[in-house]
């Protein structure tokens, strides 16, 4: 399944390498559904913005680079094709852009027809493209897209045949154009051979000439494409955002991968590797929260920020009541979503939904399983696990209050325990479970809603969404709400974050500009690196903050305004902070970087690396 990305001519809110300001920013999250990625626009070369890099890699989908000719690139197809040795030159030029830039290959359009003696050299452009980036880059992809012939006609052919096929051969696929027929996968098939699934058949979403007519109606092409088994590149998928639709956004989005998902199933499955963590995080918010705190209220997007995205299938039901599971933007455990659980739900029954699907294989040490809740009333949820090994499927259920209802149903139920942490918020539940399963390998990961017992007394935190005051009949279907605000599996307790003490921090460009108010803006860009490089901690990400420590700061009250304010998040060991405001009675900048682990734990600020900006004279 390839997606090939084309939003409005793209480069918008996905330009700013820190992210941007617009909560409703686009944005896709169903990478699971996908295999490879291709950002698309008209420009000649089109690098894939790191924010799309970074998220789809996270999920384990390779992402492709553009390179385009069009009718009015005369001058440029002649001089990338004026001989073999410039041919192979620019290939090589496009091939030190990928590996500088961490992404995985190309797609080329030569939509530009050619002479005849430029033919062996557009092969040999293509070839050394695809050798080049193999050599450089194992796994790599070049993908050759269906437009001029090996005889130099600008002739789509809507199919893997004789006049384009020369270019098939030389390079990892073909991206077919859209104006297929019912029988041409089939026959495009038989044209790759043992390559079938290297051809890529076209469809576009905005129907343009497209078999099933795109739209709401794309899953009509991928059931065909799915039956004659070759792969499918779905154009344009923005259409969802940019197409005025019935309902939000959000919905609709998930609405129309559903029809994909329906069509051609998951495609890449997670978790495969420990340690293991997702906030749900879709990239974009209203605020952004670390362990239940918000630290800041401002609207934002960075697709870099993504976690790990949630399948949420209603996988079984013990109950006619529905339970809707959905991204809920409003109570944050980490970054900026969480999953909020929301229905009705009888007592004695319950509701599972998947939330991930996984290939982990474990061994001897013991798993560590921490998730973070909130719920309303006798609303509960705990966490089931599916494991298999060659002998035996297993099915484990981790929940704070065992309940007996769950006795027949699972292979053994795990109270969990409470964690306790001054840094917590009060509005969250933490519960972390062990489990020991060597052998098995952990190949589902759900949600499970149930309402506790009358007997079971423990603390809940009330939502808005439900009336505090609203009495609760237990033997009637009844109102549920949970949140669950992130997951981590690990195999140590105590993740190994560097302090301090093993931080370089510097600031190699300052700019004060003055401004009329008597204040000044300050421009920085910060940078820091471990200074034991073989410090083998693997970090996810950096939030930046800064103290602007006021003069003469001895008073209680002084003390409590020289607060952190949140800046960023940095996915690399930098950061630029552009025209920060800084009042006139500041005499220092204090900015701290917080180390933040691929397993979810964040730094104590005062652990963190920082640097000082004296301001005295600027």
């Amino acid at each position: 399944m390839l997606v090939c990305h084309d939003m409005a001519g793209g480069y918008k809110d996905d330009k700013w390498v820190q992210g941007g300001t617009n909560p409703d920013a686009f944005g896709i999250w169903h990478w699971y559904l996908i295999d490879v990625f291709v950002y698309f626009s008209h420009d000649l070369v089109t690098l894939p913005p790191p924010c799309w890099t970074n998220t789809a890699h996270r999920h384990g989908v390779k992402v492709l680079g553009t390179f385009i000719l069009e009718g009015g690139g005369k001058d440029v197809r002649d001089t990338l094709l004026l001989t073999k040795k410039s041919a192979q030159m620019y290939a090589e030029r496009l091939t030190e852009l990928t590996t500088a830039l961490g992404f995985d290959g190309w797609l080329i359009n030569m939509e530009i027809s050619l002479n005849s003696h430029q033919i062996p050299h557009l092969k040999e452009f293509v070839s050394h493209l695809a050798q080049s980036m193999h050599s450089k880059l194992p796994g790599s992809l070049v993908i050759w897209y269906d437009c001029v012939t090996i005889d130099g006609k600008l002739d789509w052919q809507n199919q893997l045949n004789e006049k384009n096929k020369p270019f098939f051969d030389i390079c990892d696929g073909i991206y077919v154009n859209y104006g297929w027929k019912e029988d041409t996968p089939k026959n495009s098939a038989a044209a790759a051979g043992e390559r079938k699934y290297d051809v890529y058949m076209g469809i576009d979403v905005f129907g343009r000439g497209t078999y099933g007519g795109g739209e709401w109606h794309t899953n009509v092409a991928l059931d065909v494409l799915r039956k004659d088994d070759v792969s499918a590149a779905i154009f344009a998928p923005g259409w969802v955002y940019e197409h005025k639709q019935e309902t939000d956004f959000q919905t609709a989005q998930n609405k129309w991968w559903n029809l994909v998902k329906k069509s051609w199933g998951l495609v890449q499955s997670y978790p495969k590797l420990l340690p293991f963590y997702s906030n749900f995080d879709q990239g974009h918010g209203h605020h952004v929260s670390v362990d239940g705190e918000q630290i800041s209220d401002a609207s934002w997007n960075n697709l870099s920020s993504q976690g790990f995205q949630p399948i949420l299938d209603v996988t079984d039901a013990s109950t006619s009541h529905s339970i809707q599971a959905y991204l809920n933007f409003k109570e944050v455990y980490n970054g900026g979503g969480s999953i909020a659980l929301e229905g009705t739900l009888e007592q004695n029954c319950y509701t599972e939904i998947r939330l991930f699907q996984g290939e982990l294989v474990l061994g001897e040490v013991p798993l560590i399983l921490m998730y973070s809740s909130q719920s309303n009333g006798d609303s509960q949820l705990g966490l089931s696990l599916e494991f298999l090994s060659s002998t035996n499927k297993r099915k484990l259920l981790l929940t704070s209050s065992i309940q007996k209802q769950f006795s027949n149903d699972f292979s053994e139920v795990i109270e969990t325990t409470t964690l306790e942490a001054p840094r917590i918020s009060p509005h969250w539940s933490v519960q972390v479970g062990c489990i020991q399963m060597n052998g098995y390998k952990l190949t589902n990961i759900n949600i499970l809603c149930y309402r506790s017992s009358l007997e079971i007394n423990e603390p809940k935190y009330i939502s808005e969404l439900v009336d505090k005051n609203n009495t609760l009949d237990c033997s009637s279907p009844s109102k549920y709400f949970a949140v669950l605000g992130n997951i981590t599996l690990r195999t140590c307790e105590e993740p190994d974050l560097p302090p301090n003490a093993s931080w370089i921090v510097e600031s190699p460009y300052i700019k004060w500009t003055p401004s009329p108010e008597g204040t000044r803006t300050l421009d920085i860009k910060i940078t820091w690196k471990l200074k034991d490089s073989c410090n083998h901690t693997v970090i996810d990400h950096y939030n930046v903050y800064v103290v602007k420590v006021a003069e003469g700061c001895n008073s209680h009250l002084d003390k409590l305004q020289n607060v952190p304010e949140y800046l960023g998040v940095a996915h690399v060991e930098a950061f630029y902070v552009s025209n920060l405001a800084v009042p006139s009675s500041t005499s220092c900048l204090k900015f701290t970087i917080q180390v933040c682990g691929v397993d979810g734990s964040s730094q104590r600020l005062e652990d963190a690396p920082f640097i000082n900006l004296d301001i005295e004279g600027q």
